[in-house]
């Protein structure tokens, strides 16, 4: 990749229209020429061009005091400098990023789904992260993951190639300063958090060229005679995205007069069908049927409406709340409060709100307030003040809370997960506990999820399709990393030695292969 004015053109360095003129046949000197001619390599004493010889003497050009670039780490991009970080921005297919509004890159998924029509609503200005758009718009399509209008131009920290940062842009590096790219980010060293692996870290991706219309038609050729060719159905499904996916149905009607899903469900049967069908739903869709089944059902599934409303983005929830009132004619506070009890309620409907901060700024002496606060809550005082906890997890952004539980390590030596082990119990507990390692490291979460839906005597189904329907397309890669550092094997290796069958060949499609 490269950024606007780097290598200098020609690939020289100094510019050849700096002081450093060199003669025709450059550096070294002319075939033949030993000692060089004035003006060459060793300059001569009063020689002009270089003035003062190279290396340059005192008040040359270009290291002058403090001088650009002559500093450890400075530009050209040395090992580790800017832009080439480990973990930086991986090579898009196509030679790069396409051009963006803005001159930003493309916004990464924010915890969901790809663009779509039909998606989540636009935010309103100044509701997404909690400010005002800057000049040049969001940058993402509307959809699944990020508001309509998107997330912000660049990755957080860095600003866009070609652009400076802004005045008060914390953390940024200045361009007139010595040994710029190579530099020592200045401030309190931030907590260790999760590796972020930019760009696209979902399995399943657009198909090329897919037509709804060619595609009911391999469906319906599918189910119709005698048997169904499941493969067919695994091969076209698995190799769609949602927003590829989910007008399959409308043009299944629109071409044969019936119903998609009524067909699916007469010529499938149990895992596999149920899998098949939350593959044609959107991703708000499938997250409020799940909360639902999660309420309604026998016993309270509290696990899955923690991993609902405390992985999903303020976005998210709220469309999942808009198509919960309209498919169940109840709001899902309602469900929620009608359902549940105590601390474990407030916590549900506070995250239920979504109204979570997003900014991308940490504030640390705020997080050292907050670490305050919630030692004084629980492990200083007899007792436990959970609304205090409650506050805290619930409110602000998830760059500050894991900011705030390193400040709170390091404040009473202990990790914030075991103070609430300790300090709570039952669903408050497990349901606090399940926010602080989701906050920490999502996709680290996920795979234990997927791990406990596993292990041990049968299969919870349920969670196994939830997970690997709703990640394929944010973080399946990160989760099948997470997974095999936690468990020693792959993703694709616990799921093959799980499931059995045509539900196994899809699942697999969703996981993407082995690690």
């Amino acid at each position: 990749m490269s950024y606007p004015g780097y290598p200098p053109a020609g690939g020289s360095y100094p510019p050849g229209s700096g002081p450093y003129q060199q003669a025709p046949g450059g550096y070294p000197a002319q075939p033949g020429a030993f000692p060089p001619q004035g003006g060459f390599y060793p300059p001569q004493p009063g020689a002009f061009p270089p003035g003062a010889g190279y290396p340059p003497q005192a008040g040359g050009f270009p290291a002058q005091a403090g001088g650009y670039p002559a500093q450890a780490g400075g530009y050209p991009a040395q090992a580790g400098g800017y832009p080439s970080q480990a973990g930086g921005y991986p090579a898009q297919a196509g030679g790069g990023y396409p051009a963006q509004a803005g001159g930003g890159y493309p916004a990464a998924p924010g915890g969901g789904f790809p663009p779509q029509a039909g998606g989540y609503p636009a935010a309103q200005p100044g509701t997404y992260p909690n400010m005002p758009p800057a000049a040049g718009g969001w940058g993402a399509q509307p959809g699944f993951g990020a508001p309509a209008g998107g997330m912000p131009q660049g990755y957080p920290g860095v600003p866009a190639p070609g652009q400076q940062p802004m005045p008060a842009f914390p953390g940024a590096p200045n361009p007139s300063m010595p040994g710029y790219g190579g530099g020592v980010p200045t401030g309190p060293t931030p907590p260790v958090g999760p590796t972020l692996n930019k760009g696209f870290r979902g399995t399943i991706k657009d198909f090329p060229g897919a037509d709804p219309l060619r595609d009911v038609e391999v469906l319906r050729k599918a189910m119709k005679g005698f048997g169904t060719d499941e493969n067919a159905i695994i091969e076209l499904l698995g190799s769609r995205s949602n927003k590829q996916r989910v007008p399959l149905k409308a043009a299944y009607k629109t071409t044969y007069g019936k119903d998609l899903v009524k067909d699916l469900k007469s010529e499938l049967g149990g895992n596999f069908e149920d899998l098949v069908l939350a593959m044609l739903q959107t991703p708000a869709q499938f997250d409020a049927s799940e909360l639902r089944e999660a309420i309604k059902g026998a016993g309270t599934d509290e696990a899955c409406l923690i991993e609902i409303l405390s992985s999903r983005s303020n976005a998210e929830i709220r469309e999942i709340t808009r198509i919960y009132k309209t498919e169940y004619g109840k709001s899902l506070e309602d469900a929620i409060s009608g359902d549940t009890s105590g601390h474990f309620r407030r916590l549900l409907i506070s995250l239920s709100q979504g109204n979570r901060d997003e900014k991308e700024t940490v504030d640390i002496s705020m997080a050292k307030q907050d670490a305050q606060k919630l030692y004084a809550a629980g492990e200083k005082k007899v007792g436990t003040d959970e609304s205090q906890f409650n506050a805290i997890l619930c409110a602000r952004s998830k760059p500050h809370l894991r900011q705030v539980f390193h400040e709170y390590q390091q404040m009473c030596g202990k990790d914030i997960e075991k103070s609430i082990c300790g300090e709570m119990s039952g669903n408050v507990e497990s349901g606090m506990v399940a926010v602080v390692k989701c906050i920490k490291n999502t996709s680290a979460y996920f795979a234990e999820r997927l791990n406990k839906a596993m292990k041990g005597a049968g299969t919870k189904d349920r969670t196994l399709i939830r997970v690997m329907v709703s990640r394929s397309e944010v973080d399946m890669l990160d989760i099948r990393q997470e997974y095999q550092r936690l468990y020693g094997k792959s993703l694709y290796t616990a799921i093959s030695g799980d499931t059995s069958g045509d539900y196994k060949k899809l699942l697999l499609k969703l996981c993407g292969g082995s690690d």
